[in-house]
C-alpha cells in the first residue's frame, strides 16, 4: 500500500512545536477553569442520572490529564495543572467509595472498572473497590461479558493497572479489532475512526507504551494516517482529528514530523481564544467588545460544555503527547523521518 506524503502541502519544519505549547496551555487552562461542568450531581448514583454527561466527563478528565502529568515535566504549570485536576476529580468520585458503591450496583457493567482504572494509573487507589472489583473479575460471567474487541481492550489495559489478571489474552483480541485486522483504509469512517484510536490508546496504555505496539500496526498507521489527518480536517472533524494525532504520537521509533508539522497549525485554528475547541463544525467567531477586546480581558466562551469539553481534552493530551514526542526528537538529532509510507 502507498499513501500520500504529507497530510498538505508547504507544511513548515518545526510548525508543530510552535504551536503546541500555546494550544496545550490554553486548551488545559479552558479545562481548569471550567472545573464545575466536571462535578457531579447529587443524584449521580440514580438510575435516572444519565452517565454520559456526568461521570463520562469526569472520567475522561481523569484519564486524560494522567497521560498529560505524565507526558510533561515536573515544575511546569500544565504538569501542575493536570495533576490538580486529577486530584479534583479523585475528590468528584469520593476517593473512590462512590465508584466502589457503583459497581456493587453494576458488577458487571465496566465503566466503573474503567473510571477506577484511570485514577489507578496516577496511583490513587481504594482497599474497598479493589477487593470488590478482584472478586467479580474472577467470575466467569466478567470473562464472558459480550463487548466490541476494543471496549474489550479498554477492559484488560483497566485490569493491568488496577492489578488484576487480564481475562482475556489481548493480543487475540486485538486481532479481531477494525485495526487488527489492517482494513482496507478507504473504509475508514467516523465510527471506525474512533475504533482505531481507542485500540491504540487500551494497547499502549493511553499512548504512554508506545513498543506495545506490532510492527505491522505500526508500518499501517504510518501508511495511512496522513490522509485520514488530512480528510478529518478538511471535514473539519476536530475531535477526530485530536485523537488521531494522539494516535501518532504513540507510534513507536521517530515521531512522523511531516504529518505533526501539517497537521497541528490546521487544528490550532480550531481553538478559541478561551481555548476550547469544538467537536466538529464550522467555528464560531467571537465578537469582540470592549468587555473582551484587549489584553487581560476574560475569554468569551462560544460553545457549551458539552459540545467542546471532550475534543478540548483530547487536544490538550494529544498535544502533552506530541510536544514530547518531538521535542526529544528534536533532542536527539535529525534522524529519517517516516511520518509516510514508501
Amino acid at each position: 500500500m502507498t499513501a500520500p506524503a504529507a497530510t498538505a502541502p508547504g507544511s513548515t519544519a518545526g510548525a508543530a512545536l510552535a504551536v503546541l505549547p500555546r494550544v496545550l496551555r490554553q486548551a488545559l487552562g479552558w479545562a481548569d477553569a471550567h472545573r464545575t461542568g466536571f462535578v457531579l450531581p447529587p443524584d449521580v448514583l440514580e438510575p435516572h442520572t444519565q452517565v454520559n454527561s456526568t461521570l463520562k466527563p469526569l472520567g475522561e478528565l481523569a484519564q486524560l490529564c494522567t497521560t498529560i502529568r505524565r507526558s510533561t515535566e515536573p515544575g511546569t504549570p500544565e504538569h501542575g495543572t493536570a495533576g490538580d485536576l486529577i486530584a479534583f476529580a479523585w475528590e468528584q468520585v469520593r476517593a473512590g467509595d462512590l465508584l466502589l458503591e457503583l459497581l456493587r450496583g453494576e458488577p458487571f457493567a465496566a465503566y466503573p472498572y474503567e473510571i477506577y482504572a484511570a485514577f489507578a494509573g496516577h496511583g490513587l487507589r481504594n482497599e474497598g473497590f479493589e477487593r470488590l472489583a478482584g472478586t467479580l473479575s474472577s467470575t466467569r460471567g466478567w470473562a464472558h461479558t459480550e463487548q466490541h474487541a476494543n471496549r474489550e481492550l479498554g477492559l484488560i489495559n483497566s485490569e493491568r493497572r488496577v492489578g488484576a489478571a487480564p481475562h482475556a489474552d489481548a493480543g487475540a483480541v486485538l486481532a479481531r479489532t477494525w485495526l487488527g485486522g489492517l482494513s482496507e483504509p478507504w473504509m475508514f469512517e467516523g465510527p471506525s475512526g474512533y475504533a482505531l484510536t481507542h485500540t491504540v490508546f487500551h494497547i499502549t496504555d493511553w499512548c504512554c507504551v508506545p513498543e506495545r505496539m506490532p510492527a505491522d500496526i505500526d508500518a499501517y498507521l504510518r501508511a495511512w494516517l496522513p490522509p485520514w489527518i488530512d480528510g478529518c480536517l478538511e471535514s473539519r472533524q476536530w475531535d477526530l482529528t485530536g485523537e488521531l494525532l494522539a494516535v501518532a504520537a504513540a507510534l513507536p521509533g521517530p515521531p512522523p514530523t511531516a504529518l505533526l508539522d501539517a497537521a497541528w497549525p490546521a487544528l490550532a485554528t480550531a481553538q478559541a481564544p478561551s481555548g476550547a475547541v469544538p467537536e466538529t463544525g464550522p467555528l464560531i467567531p467571537v465578537p469582540e467588545s470592549p468587555e473582551t477586546a484587549g489584553p487581560g480581558g476574560p475569554e468569551p466562551d462560544p460553545y457549551p460544555f458539552l459540545a467542546c469539553y471532550h475534543s478540548t481534552l483530547v487536544t490538550a493530551f494529544a498535544a502533552a503527547l506530541c510536544l514530547k514526542r518531538l521535542t526529544a526528537h528534536r533532542a536527539d538529532g535529525p534522524a529519517a523521518d517516516t511520518g509516510a509510507a514508501v
